[in-house]
């Protein structure tokens, strides 16, 4: 893809931590910038006024184009990601479906909120 590529993410979810950093050093993306939702408020807020939540998942912006949540995550993994780490490999497998990535996501989003009251940060963002 030519597109510029920005994936925003929850920097204090784990889960997401490692995910984006999979993503910087593992997927062979070149064009994509990968921001901490918490650290860039203003683009999560504006985000959220075009009715894009954060706390209900990864947003993945492709030019004009918004992702968000399942489809964000199916987006990188089927059509962008070129792994080249094992669990990225597997990830990207895993979520290459849209239908398993539709059906696996709100369990992602629960445990993303688990991780969160477990290290005493707030589940929201905003």
């Amino acid at each position: 893809m030519k597109s510029e590529l920005t994936f925003i993410y929850d920097g204090e979810c784990p889960f997401c931590n490692h995910f984006a950093e999979l993503l910087e050093l593992k997927s062979k993306i070149k064009n994509i910038s990968i921001l901490d939702a918490r650290k860039n408020q203003t683009i999560t807020n504006s985000l959220l006024d075009k009715g894009y939540d954060i706390d209900k998942g990864a947003i993945l912006l492709i030019g004009d184009d918004i992702f968000h949540g399942a489809e964000a995550i199916n987006t990188i993994c089927n059509k962008i990601c070129n792994p080249s780490g094992k669990l990225l490999k597997l990830l990207s497998n895993i979520f290459k479906s849209k239908k398993r990535t539709k059906l696996l996501f709100p369990f992602l989003v629960r445990a993303r909120r688990f991780a969160l009251i477990s290290k005493g940060v707030s589940t929201s963002l905003v």
